[in-house]
């Protein structure tokens, strides 16, 4: 899961002390700490489920963590779906909808460009959802970075993998829809029940896919629990920490912090996955944390 509400410190599903800067400071270590845990768990779940891209392919991966983000989210929020209305449920489906896409497009890309590359390109979608709008002259000139440092990352080269980069924009606008979505969802559906919906529909979609996938090549255990670890590390892990996170630091502060994600990743790729970049995929990664996080530090 993309972290089950929008990457929760953005969504308007959630109210808490965090998020009307009544955090007492003596709680922040704690909540530092488990923002720490929460994205090294997330990227690394992700690098743990390509371990099973060979047996499972990037569809039978992400149809396994849709699986389990569903189990999480339903056992969590215990919706009441029936009592849900038609204004609900469209953006609700909805949701689920660009869910899957999201996940999709994005183990797509992890298995063509790498983890790191792709986490910073899906990156750009809620970067833009940050600058959408902003009249300030400090967030046109980190769109500008930014856009250089996508630049640095797609520039013209022998191995370049343009599907590869195109399958990372589409995570990124899946992402920023995700976003969207999520605050009309968090306005009509009380607490996380929106979001348990919505995995739950993205699980109902994977179902027929999971089952051509299983078919086609019978798992083996090794790839099975390389799945389900990435269905728990990236889903049940970050949504669980981040509920109690949101109660111990400041939204801004989340989000700041959600900007090391691509760095992360990169890490991951290269502790898990053996794969390297070079300076300048370094340089564009560092170019497009660099905009979000000064976007955000700035702002009161």
């Amino acid at each position: 899961m993309r972290r089950a509400l929008e990457h929760p410190g953005t969504a308007g599903s959630l109210t808490t002390p965090a998020t009307r800067g009544a955090t007492p400071r003596s709680r922040r270590p704690a909540g530092v700490a488990a923002m720490a845990g929460s994205g090294l768990s997330n990227q690394t779940g992700a690098a743990v489920g390509a371990l099973a891209f060979p047996v499972l392919g990037p569809v039978g991966v992400v149809a396994v963590r849709q699986y389990v983000a569903a189990l999480v989210l339903l056992a969590v929020a215990r919706p009441r779906l029936r009592g849900f209305t038609w204004r609900q449920w469209w953006p609700v489906l909805l949701l689920g909808g660009v869910f899957g896409t999201m996940n999709l497009s994005l183990y797509s890309a992890v298995d063509r460009i790498g983890l790191g590359l792709a986490v910073t390109l899906e990156f750009l979608g809620p970067l833009t959802i940050a600058l959408a709008g902003s009249r300030r002259r400090l967030d046109a000139g980190c769109a500008l970075l930014a856009g250089a440092g996508v630049v640095v990352l797609m520039r013209p080269r022998p191995s370049a993998d343009y599907a590869g980069m195109a399958l990372g924009l589409v995570a990124a606008g899946c992402w920023a829809s995700y976003i969207l979505l999520n605050r009309v969802v968090g306005r009509r559906v009380p607490g996380a029940q929106g979001a348990a919906a919505a995995s739950a529909v993205s699980a109902l979609a994977f179902l027929p896919v999971g089952a051509a996938v299983v078919t086609a090549h019978p798992p083996t255990a090794a790839a099975l629990l390389c799945a389900v670890a990435a269905g728990v590390l990236s889903s049940a892990v970050p949504y669980l920490t981040d509920l109690l996170t949101l109660r111990h630091v400041p939204a801004q502060t989340f989000g700041l912090f959600m900007s090391v994600n691509p760095v992360l990743a990169a890490l991951a790729g290269w502790a898990v996955l053996g794969q390297s970049l070079g300076p300048g995929e370094w340089a564009g990664i560092t170019a497009v944390v660099t905009a979000n996080a000064a976007s955000i530090a700035t702002r009161r």
